[in-house]
């Protein structure tokens, strides 16, 4: 059971090595070994550091190997792109690095290594260190299987279907984003549009304020839906889809802008009619990779916006304060405070209105939040595993920062914790509510 939701990750690995195998035909025997190999090294890893270290860790460094290859993937895309357009290109041609041993070593390693961690990253944990270890084990022999399959299917492709280095790269990195993408913590590209989306709210904010003002007189209050629509979270989706698909669509285009050889010396009308078509053809069989990225990528853009987790998310209890304002909460009773799980309560009182939630972090502290944060449009927050999510930027926040200000977390509330439960003034609290309701109306005016 514990590999059934393991299929994705593993099929996306097997297409992998299919893609490297052909991407380096060259050196099919070293990449099926170094694939193997890296593929183990990356589960043994991943189990070493969970047994040693908080989960944060070894997911940290997954995330960012993903980030230094997304980043890597843009700096080839412009470079095939700019050889595609100049004969003669400067620097080194990228087919023969490919095949030198260094590539066809250190690719596949690196390509096995995040993607045995990734996979390692699925599998739950054992109290008993042995039978971790055993399931660790079946997984690596599992991935050293699916390496010989994909072995295997790749000789049988025609030699006329070849991998540009461009394409191995934009696939094997589009690949591995797919294999993150149903990771809460891995993800990459929710947290992307929630960066392209703070930039513009932080860019939009200082020049309004800096060069026109708020209230100047030439402000009129239709312009301010206008100006909404830049603080939607639709800007930071589309921003985040562009920097998402760009380097694959670069890599592409650069196929497609490849001249097509010169056969002007060539007397025979048939034999240069002959040689184009094969060249068109080629080019055309260099473009289903490519073409196959962008859809793996788009498949992991909606993983990632449309995640495959049930949050936990309550429904608000009516509280009421005392005659003296102040709002309690039992520990005990008909719920438990202290079962790390998030409680929502709606405070209602003379007209007014907040909503905050109580709960226990992971260092055995209480904390009480409004269930909104200084920056969004307070859809509120859901708790997943080890995190809880933002709804209206999808943005996950460790669960040992929450209780703390900044960012995109639940903005705290003053409290008093005692035995029997915990104290919030009503006043305070709806008064905290208020001004951060009031504060991300305007920006979130006309952005949704």
């Amino acid at each position: 059971m514990a590999f059934l939701k393991l299929v994705p990750q593993l099929i996306a690995w097997t297409v992998m090595v299919l893609v490297i195998l052909r991407g380096i035909p060259g050196r099919r025997r070293t990449v099926t070994l170094v694939a193997m190999a890296g593929f183990t090294l990356g589960v043994a890893g991943y189990f070493v550091m969970f047994r040693s270290f908080p989960v944060k860790v070894p997911l940290g460094i997954i995330k960012t190997a993903e980030g230094a290859g997304f980043f890597l993937l843009w700096a080839v895309a412009v470079v095939a792109l700019y050889r595609s357009t100049v004969r003669d290109f400067p620097l080194f041609r990228m087919e023969r690095f490919v095949e030198t041993r260094l590539c066809a070593w250190s690719g596949p390693l690196l390509s096995g290594v995040v993607a045995g961690a990734i996979c390692a990253s699925r599998l739950p944990g054992f109290d008993s260190a042995t039978v971790q270890l055993l399931i660790y084990a079946a997984l690596a022999l599992v991935g050293a299987a699916l390496v010989v399959a994909a072995w295997s299917v790749e000789k049988l492709l025609t030699p006329s279907f070849p991998v540009t280095p461009s394409s191995l790269l934009a696939a094997v990195v589009a690949l591995l984003l797919f294999c993150s993408s149903s990771i809460l913590l891995l993800d990459l590209f929710s947290p992307l549009s929630m960066k392209v989306m703070k930039g513009f709210h932080d860019f939009v904010h200082q020049f309004m304020e800096s060069i026109l003002i708020p209230d100047h007189v030439f402000i009129k209050p239709v312009i301010w839906r206008y100006i909404g629509l830049l603080f939607g979270k639709e800007v930071g989706f589309w921003g985040g889809m562009i920097i998402w698909f760009t380097p694959a669509l670069l890599v592409a285009l650069a196929i497609y802008l490849e001249p097509l050889p010169s056969v002007g010396h060539i007397r025979q009308g048939a034999q240069r009619r002959r040689l184009l078509a094969a060249a068109i053809r080629t080019k055309r069989y260099r473009l289903v990779v490519p073409v196959l990225t962008l859809v793996i990528l788009a498949a992991a853009a909606y993983q990632s916006r449309f995640p495959n987790v049930e949050y936990w998310d309550p429904k608000p209890l009516v509280v009421t304060a005392t005659p003296a304002g102040e709002i309690i909460i039992p520990k005990k009773g008909e719920v438990d405070l202290e079962d790390g799980k998030l409680h929502k309560y709606l405070y209602k009182q003379g007209g007014k209105e907040a909503r905050f939630f109580v709960m226990m972090t992971p260092d055995g502290k209480l904390t009480v939040d409004l269930d909104a944060c200084a920056i969004c449009k307070p859809d509120g927050y859901g708790q997943a595993e080890g995190t809880v999510i933002c709804y209206y930027c999808k943005t996950l926040i460790p669960l040992d920062t929450v209780g703390k200000p900044g960012g995109c977390n639940p903005v705290p509330v003053p409290f008093t914790e005692r035995e029997e439960g915990v104290h919030i003034d009503g006043i305070t609290l709806a008064s905290s509510w208020a001004r951060t309701v009031q504060a991300t109306t305007r920006i979130t005016e006309g952005g949704k």
